[in-house]
Formats: C-alpha cells, structure tokens, sequence
C-alpha cells in the first residue's frame, strides 16, 4: 500500500514560515489521521513535539525525507471541510497563519492544557432506567412494600418516567443508594452515564407566537424575505431608527428559516446586549436558541458549540466569535448594530465578522442582514451605490415619539459659577424624573473617577511608567491606573516634584456618581463600565436590579448606549459629547454621531415620552447637531463629502503595516523600510497611496513603541499579496531584529 502524506497546519509555525506542512501518515492512523482531526507532529530541528491540524490528505509528497505523525489527538474531526476552507481564507484575508483562524474558529474548552488533557470535558450524569416492564415493575413493587419500602418506592417512581437522574431518585424518594444497588443486582434496574449539557439561564415560559408587525415593518419583511428565498448570496440593510422594531423583523426571517429546515446566527456588539436578546428569542424559538460569547465559563461554551454541531440548536446568539458556530444548512446571518467597532478584532486574526459573515453567506448563497439606528458610513454608501439593498424603518414602532432633545452649552455653565459635570438645566430634568418615579441613563464614555491628576504648581502629571498615557484616577479604590497595561499606584498627598497641590481633572462614571449623591442624597444610582461588570454574568444583574428594584438613575459607558430596552426610562444625559469628536481619526464624527443617537434612543421607548439632555462646549458643532435631530441621511450626506475629500474608505479600501518593539529608533528605522518597500512595489498601481510612518495615537503600550504605514488603495489579491511579503521579508531580516511587524486590513486604531 502507498504511503499517505498529510498536509498539516503547525501550531508553532509563525506567520512568515507558515504554510502546510508534509508528515507521513503511520499505516496504524491512516482511518484517523484525517482532514479535520489534529495531530501532534515533530517540529523543527530539535523535533520539538507540536500540535497541528491535517488539512488535507495526498498520496505523496514533493519532499523525500519526511517525518511522521507521532500521535493523533482527536477521536473525530473538529473542523468540517468548510471550516477549513475558512480557515485558508482568513490567512490570505487578515494576514494570519492558519493556526490563528483555526484557534478562533474552534471554543477554548477543545484546546489542550499543558498537562495534555481538554480544557473541558464533557459532563455526564448517573441515570436510572427500568431493566423490565412497567407492568411488571408495579407487580414487583407491590410485592416488596411491606418488607423494601424504599425498593418499591424507587419502583413505583421509575413506573412513571422513562428514565430518572439518581439523584434525583434518591431525593425524591428518599431511598438509599444501597436499596438502589440492590434493584440493579436483582436487573430491575439498570444505571448508566448521560451526557447533559452546561447552559446559561434560558426562557423556560411557554413558547411565544412570533410578533405582529405594522406596515412598514411588514413591507421590509416582505423585501427581505424575497431576498432570503432566493437562493442567492445577497446583503441587505435595514435602517430602522431608535425603537422601530428591527428586532422584530429579525424573529420573522428567523423564523422563516427555521421552517425551512435551515439555521441562523445572530450577532450582537456588547456582552450586555446577549441576556436580553437571548430572553426574547428564546421566548420564540425554545431551546433551539444557543448562546456563544466570552462570559460563558469554558464548559457551558464548549456545551453550546456542540449543541450547535449536532443540529439539536439551530439558532445563534453571540457576540463576534459566535461568528464561527458550526452550524448546518445556513439560512441567514444577522448583524445587529452592524456599525460597531466591537466586531472587529484586535488581536491575530485581526478579522471582521462581518467580512467572514459576507464570505460564509456567499458559499451558502444566504442572506446577510446588516442592522443599524446608525450604519456604518460603508455600509450606506454600499447601498447607495446599489451593492447592498437597503430597506427602512423610518418610524418607532406603534406610533411612539423619538425623544425631545436639548443641547446644553458648557461653556455658558462655566460662566454662571457652575463648574460642575452635570448642568443646571440637566440637574432639573433629573428631579423631576425621580419626583415622577421615572428612570434616567447617563452616558460618559470615560471609567473612573478622573482623567488624570496634575500639579497645579508646575504642571506635573502622573504618566505610565510603560504606556504613553496619563494614569487615571479610580476613587474605588483611591489609586491611580493605566487602562492599556493594568499599571497602578496611590496617590501622593502633595506634588512629587515640587510638593505643590494636586488637581484632579477630567471625569469619568465615577466621579459622576460622586456628584449625583451630592445632588440628590438618599437617591439610588447604578454605574455600568467594565470596573462593575468584570465578573461573569454581573452585567446582567445589574441590568435587573435597574429594572426590577426602579433604580432612579444608570449612569455607565458606552455600554448602556445600545440595544437596551427599559420602558421606564424617559430621560437620557449625555454628560460629554465632545469626548470622542476630536480623536484625530476619520472615524470620530462617525463614531460620535452613533453613539450620542443610540443613547438618546434609549428614552422613551415604552408608553411615556421620552427627553434627552445632550452637554457639550461646541454646541454649534454640526455632527452634535444632526444627533441630537436624529438626521441620519444629514450626517451621512456630509460626511461622504468629508471621506471623499479625505480619500478614506468608503471611498476607497485601507490596509496598514505595523512596527512595534522596545527600542523606538529601531521601529522607526522598520517603518521607514516598509514605506520605501511598499512605495516602490505599488508604484504601478493606480491610485494607490502610501501614507507614513506615523506614530499611533498612544504610540508606546507595555513598554513597546508603535509605529504604522497605511496604504489607501482599491483591494485586490495582488496588492495582499505584495503586503504579505514585505511583512514576511521583515519578520526574517535580521536588520530588524527586535521588532515585530503585522498587517491588518481596515484598521480600527
């Protein structure tokens, strides 16, 4: 018999030596060793032992001298012949090996510790069923009453079930395990292990019908239902404003596809959003909802996945990961909120879930529904230009009112005496809430207490000793903390430079906290940022208590800015709307305009109006403006323009390079190779701009200095592969020891 070669993905293979590698296949693993199962090989010189995924199998190899594949790790395949294919796509798109996109598509809870085993393993419980019939079980029963109660007790309680837990046998009945020992030597019954699944909280309530929708939300069901039964790859979007009923529109086509026989994945921004989504879908579609996000404990995670697998859970909710569920039969991708950064990674892979939502969509020929209050200036401009289709909501749903909203002047507060973060005029609205037993959020998009702390004297500020950021004062816990590397220290009592008196300025949801107490002592305020919901499922809690307890006033980041839905809610703050307008990046306006209009929808979406309250020093400022009129197609129409003059994407398509590393004139020195690289490479390709290097806006983090090129340019194979090289010669050539180089596509910093 010939020998077989495996083509294999190695784990230790960094992303300039990445590509399959050739390993003979043992004749004892041939039935194992097969595309989708991982292996342990050796790698390298020293034979190191390595983990790797076979991506395929060959009869031979162009190599004479191979090495051997020493073990093989998994029972079945853990990847599907598309997930492969994904995989291999994900490297040419983001500029990762495959072992990065192997490791994302997979849950943590099927990777190996360093002892060897799973990092979780499949839970079973002990389960009693009858060994003879009920018939004669009962007869049996009444014969052993008198003598073996507890035997005929267990008896008589099996009778009526197919099978029990033994657990909840021996509680119920009140019977001993040796009374049960003793039914299982007589054969009347027999034990064996069941598997049963870790889950998150679900809806348990009976199954809700699907909503009714109104007019408008029944004529873009109807489009996006054609869409979706047309068997073709297509992309849609569905603008809705603040409290259309977008979701309700999503339960319709789920549904649609469900009857079908097909799956749905749904993909949410925030953690904080998966409860509430997770609550209404289920209360739909039972238990055929599963759950993927990073709160999840790694064996309720890996549960979900194999619910997924197995076709016993059809429709996904989770946050970008939930991406990669391996689901059967696709039917329909959904993006909520599909203009937020959160769908983009930060670490390799650096992918979008919408770009691997795009690509699984076409090899399904589904649907990919993009939804959004605010989308992204991308995906607008895609459906002007007729890529996208587009369908809207231009009214809340039954006939409720978009919130009156106030803009605030800082500055003439600063003049009055009021130097306070929260206006006069915002003060009062407050009060009138809490008279009235009406909720109020406020937004800051800054944790802590403080900004930063600095001399009043000579001008000292307390700097990370390994970032290039100011510390920021968290009055918790009265330290001082970096909130790219974790650094902390307390506070002097004076100075450190010259013994003169501290300032504490700026504000975050701390110090906002501090001064509502002030403003209204006795009254209850709940903060939501990432110091108050680190622990798993906190988010959720605190989101009850707000709602369950009345809490009068929410104040948090961003992360109470979308998607919630609290019917006594008719008053929204936004303390500082200038905070992200000025971020020196092509996104600012945008990222601005979105957020102020997705936490001014947060009021008034039950029965009573809703109000806003937006603070800011620039109140003349047209993207302030246009939010607080709610004017999307305003914003867009002037921010195309601003794009177009920029030459940034919509308008045309963005990649980077980036160099990092401890010693700073050794980066720059990288990054000033690639630009000359690049230019000269791209020379010939029309329209292709080659910008830098320049430093990112926090240019050091964890004692390592960050420098960029970005290329402007129309995307194309070429143009990838011609960046993959220069990232590939750099990592090799030995002038740049030190530093590490990486490519990202549409980059977010």
């Amino acid at each position: 018999m010939p020998a077989e070669v495996a083509k294999i993905a190695v784990s230790a293979a960094t992303y300039w030596i990445d590509k399959p590698y050739d390993y003979l296949i043992p004749e004892e693993m041939r039935e194992q060793a097969v595309p989708g199962v991982r292996v342990s090989v050796p790698f390298s010189k020293g034979n190191r032992r390595c983990e790797g995924i076979i991506l395929a199998v060959a009869e031979n190899s162009e190599y004479e001298k191979l090495k051997a594949i020493t073990e093989v790790l998994d029972p079945r395949p853990v990847l599907t012949p598309e997930q492969i294919k994904l995989a291999l796509f994900m490297r040419e798109r983001f500029f990762c090996t495959v072992y990065d996109a192997v490791k994302a598509i997979l849950p943590a809870g099927l990777w190996f510790n360093e002892e060897g085993k799973r990092r979780a393993k499949d839970k079973t419980v002990e389960v009693a069923r009858l060994s003879v019939t009920s018939e004669d079980a009962s007869v049996i029963a009444d014969n052993k009453r008198r003598r073996s109660p507890q035997q005929a007790a267990i008896l008589d309680l099996l009778c009526s079930f197919e099978m029990l837990p033994v657990r909840d046998i021996l509680n119920h009945t009140g019977a001993s395990r040796q009374s049960l020992k003793s039914l299982v030597n007589l054969e009347l019954v027999e034990l064996f292990q069941r598997e049963v699944y870790r889950r998150p909280d679900v809806y348990t309530d009976e199954i809700q019908p699907v909503p009714e929708l109104n007019g408008e939300q029944e004529k873009a069901y109807q489009g996006l239902s054609r869409l979706a039964a047309s068997g073709r790859a297509s992309v849609a979007l569905l603008f809705g404003v603040t409290g259309s009923g977008k979701t309700s529109v999503y339960i319709h086509l789920i549904n649609d596809s469900l009857k079908k026989g097909k799956s749905a994945i749904l993909l949410v921004p925030e953690i904080a959003l998966t409860p509430q989504m997770l609550h209404t879908f289920s209360s739909h579609f039972g238990d055929e909802i599963a759950v993927l996000h990073s709160s999840l404990s790694t064996g309720e995670r890996y549960d979900e996945w194999k619910r997924i697998k197995s076709g016993k859970a059809r429709v996904v909710i989770g946050t970008r990961s939930a991406i990669f569920a391996p689901v059967s039969d696709l039917g329909i991708i959904i993006i909520d909120e599909e203009q937020e950064e959160t769908y983009k990674s930060e670490n390799a892979p650096r992918y979008n879930a919408r770009d691997i939502a795009k690509y699984l969509c076409s090899k399904a020929g589904c649907l990919l529904l993009l939804g959004s209050a605010t989308p992204d200036i991308s995906s607008r401009y895609s459906a002007e230009t007729g890529k996208y289709s587009m369908f809207t909501l231009s009214e809340r749903y039954n006939d409720m009112q978009l919130p009156e909203v106030k803009i605030v002047d800082m500055k003439r507060e600063l003049r009055r005496g009021n130097g306070g973060d929260i206006s006069s005029f915002l003060r009062d609205e407050l009060a009138a809430n809490i008279e009235k037993g009406e909720q109020s959020i406020l937004f800051i998009n800054r944790r802590g207490a403080h900004k930063l702390i600095s001399c009043g004297d000579c001008g000292y500020t307390y700097k990370c000793p390994r970032c290039s950021v100011s510390l920021t004062y968290h009055s918790a816990n009265k330290r001082l903390m970096c909130h790219y590397c974790g650094y902390s220290r307390r506070v002097d009592e004076a100075c450190p430079d010259c013994g003169g008196t501290l300032k504490y300025v700026g504000t975050g949801t701390q110090h906002v906290e501090e001064q509502l107490h002030e403003l209204f002592p006795g009254v209850g305020v709940l903060r939501m940022d990432t110091d108050t919901v680190t622990p798993v499922g906190s988010h959720e809690k605190l989101f009850d208590r707000f709602r369950n307890e009345n809490i009068p006033i929410m104040v948090g980041t961003q992360m109470v800015t979308k998607g919630l839905n609290f019917e006594n809610v008719t008053l929204v703050g936004v303390i500082s709307a200038d905070q992200s307008l000025y971020a020196g990046d092509y996104r600012a306006g945008e990222r601005t305009f979105s957020l102020i209009t997705q936490v001014v929808g947060r009021s008034g979406r039950g029965a009573k109006p809703g109000r806003a309250v937006i603070q800011t020093y620039t109140p003349e400022n047209q993207t302030i403006k246009q939010a607080a009129m709610q004017d999307y197609e305003a914003f867009y129409q002037s921010e195309i323009q601003l794009r177009r003059l920029q030459n940034a994407p919509p308008l045309c398509d963005l990649f980077s390079v980036t160099a990092s590393g401890a010693d700073e004139v050794q980066v720059i020195k990288t990054a000033q190779y690639i630009r000359k690289w690049l230019s000269e490479l791209l020379r010939d390709s029309a329209g292709t701009v080659v910008l830098g290097p320049a430093p990112l806006s926090v240019v050091k983090v964890n004692n390592r200095y960050r420098y960029r090129v970005n290329i402007c340019c129309t995307a194309s194979g070429s143009i990838r592969k011609i960046i993959s090289h220069v990232v590939t010669e750099c990592c090799k050539d030995k002038r740049f020891k030190g530093v590490s180089v990486y490519a990202d596509n549409d980059p977010t910093e």
